[in-house]
């Protein structure tokens, strides 16, 4: 299998992404990051607000954690904002960011594939890069019928991986195969007829593409229902902060819970809202309420306030609802 294809196919097909135009490694890093666990479309906004708010390490690693948070508020997977904190400060203390794949690993929250993308796109290092979308264009390409929750799956798909990688062009060929399983070799529906690799795809000459990747392991959903409770003093809202034994929410404001409320007057439905982390799907009732006393642990945020603060996403979503204004209520830009 020759690279030039592929790179032909990324150079005309490529989207337009904002960090595919630059080798600078701090963006780079910023994006993988938030695509670690976040589609492309809702990244793009929170990256261009991040980096304007902190436009290179050195802004970044002299922030303050609660001011990070409050621009990743919304992205969920907050250790991910963390470990950014982490990292810029480490970066900034060793006098520049890292060049070289080892150290690059080294980062909090920097995982074999993160290190591999930006030591290839930023620096041209020849490192294959593993996320979802290759694992899943690799295993149709090589009818791979493992599980690719498996190790060994894993070790062979790494190993073909290297094998393919252009060593001149490590960047845009990683790129290229990241954009096929974006944009054509897609989880469920492969737009097969589209793809240019088509005939040199063994899983589709043995018609089995829909049936690849093999994932054994099902996610068990674990499904709650809560109350939240939405109560106003003018332009104020009673909101709760999460102390340090939260873990990764620490520090985060949201709305109370009904059950942390029982003299709370309940009063009508505002709305129902869906919000799903890892395997917990929750169903939110937006309900407002009234306090007679508001007890300690709870204090009131002017609305104004909402979008300086790392408020949680289940929160920011119920005041989002069309019985607020979204410019004022949840932080909206």
């Amino acid at each position: 299998m020759v690279a030039l294809p592929w790179l032909r196919w990324y150079k005309r097909e490529r989207r337009e992404l904002p960090w595919r135009k630059t080798k600078d490694p701090y963006p780079i890093w910023i994006s993988e990051i938030m695509l670690q666990q976040t589609r492309v479309a809702a990244a793009i906004p929170y990256y261009e607000r991040f980096l304007e708010r902190f436009p290179n390490v050195e802004a970044l690693a002299a922030a303050a954690e609660e001011e990070v948070l409050a621009q990743w508020s919304g992205l969920g997977y907050y250790s991910r904002a963390r470990n950014l904190l982490r990292a810029a400060r480490l970066i900034v203390q060793s006098g520049g960011f890292p060049r070289d794949y080892d150290s690059i690993r080294t980062l909090p929250g920097v995982g074999d594939y993160t290190a591999a993308a930006i030591a290839s796109i930023a620096f041209g290092l020849p490192r294959a890069a593993l996320d979802g979308n290759v694992i899943r264009v690799l295993a149709r390409l090589l009818d791979e019928r493992g599980d690719i929750g498996s190790a060994k799956t894993r070790k062979r798909l790494a190993q073909a991986a290297e094998r393919l990688l252009d060593r001149k062009r490590p960047g845009e060929f990683n790129q290229a195969l990241m954009e096929l399983g974006a944009t054509i070799c897609l989880p469920r529906e492969p737009q097969c007829p589209r793809c240019p690799f088509a005939a040199m795809c063994q899983a589709r000459r043995s018609g089995v593409e829909r049936q690849l990747p093999v994932k054994r392991r099902a996610v068990q959903w674990v499904r709650v229902a809560k109350t939240l409770l939405v109560i106003r003093k003018g332009d104020r809202i009673l909101l709760r902060q999460r102390d340090a034994a939260s873990s990764q929410m620490a520090g985060f404001w949201e709305l109370p819970e009904a059950e942390l409320l029982p003299r709370a007057v309940l009063g009508e439905r505002l709305a129902t809202v869906a919000h799903t982390i890892t395997n917990h799907r929750y169903r939110l009732s937006i309900v407002s309420a009234t306090l007679r006393r508001v007890p300690r642990g709870f204090s009131w945020i002017e609305k104004e306030e909402l979008s300086r603060i790392p408020l949680s996403t289940a929160s920011r979503k119920a005041l989002a609802s069309p019985h607020f204004s979204p410019a004022t209520c949840c932080g909206a830009r």
